[in-house]
């Protein structure tokens, strides 16, 4: 039985594309990279920034981890609220909540940036927990994340079998497997179907109102 609900927040509970591919945008534009096609960048929702921007620019360590400096720059002051919730999601959350589950959030995105988002769109109130990135890179993955998570929800004496990451791309699905709990995808956000479950995805769905059947009525989740 669920105790334990973790959600992503990027691509599970906001649409934030706006948001990340415009301050993308701006860091790569100081580096004098022009990149017109906002489409392009979607490759940066999901996982930690400062690997795209070597992976996909040949940008070294040093110039990555400035870049990611200079999308922090836009993004604290406008790309942060450059984004909207998924239809459905609040009332999910909130009916969740309501039903006695404990509801997390365990996002990529800097915390203190997870923290202002939830607050924006009120909330804040139905998470028990709220894990996000460090500012210094010391956690960064989803997995650690998860684990920085974990830590955190030590006292509640809730088991890893309890538990399920509620994620849209094939880092949650993966950063799920390696914490060792079930991941339920969603389809509505950047991931597809077929990379979540070829991730190791429990399941996947279009809606996140099936998503809380699922949990509601598979005793084997």
């Amino acid at each position: 039985m669920m105790k334990a609900i973790l959600f992503d927040l990027d691509g599970t509970i906001i649409n934030s594309e706006e948001g990340i591919t415009r301050c993308v945008q701006y860091a790569l534009a100081a580096y004098g990279i022009d990149e017109p096609d906002l489409k392009k960048l979607r490759c940066f929702i999901g996982p930690p920034l400062d690997p795209v921007f070597r992976e996909r620019y040949g940008m070294t360590g040093q110039e990555a981890w400035q870049a990611v400096e200079k999308y922090r720059e836009r993004f604290d002051v406008k790309g942060i609220f450059e984004c909207s919730l998924y239809d459905g999601v609040a009332q999910t959350i909130r009916s969740l909540s309501k039903k006695g589950y404990v509801l997390a959030l365990a996002s990529s995105k800097p915390e203190p940036a997870c923290r202002r988002i939830l607050e924006h769109f009120d909330l804040t109130p139905y998470f028990m927990e709220i894990v996000g990135s460090t500012l210094d890179g010391r956690i960064s993955t989803k997995q650690e994340v998860l684990e920085e998570l974990g830590r955190r929800m030590e006292h509640m004496q809730i088991s890893r079998e309890e538990m399920c990451l509620i994620g849209d791309t094939k880092y949650d699905a993966e950063g799920a497997k390696a914490f060792g709990v079930r991941c339920i995808g969603v389809s509505y956000g950047f991931g597809t179907r077929e990379e979540l479950l070829a991730a190791g995805a429990a399941a996947v769905f279009d809606r996140i109102g099936e998503v809380e059947r699922y949990i509601e009525e598979d005793g084997n989740l």
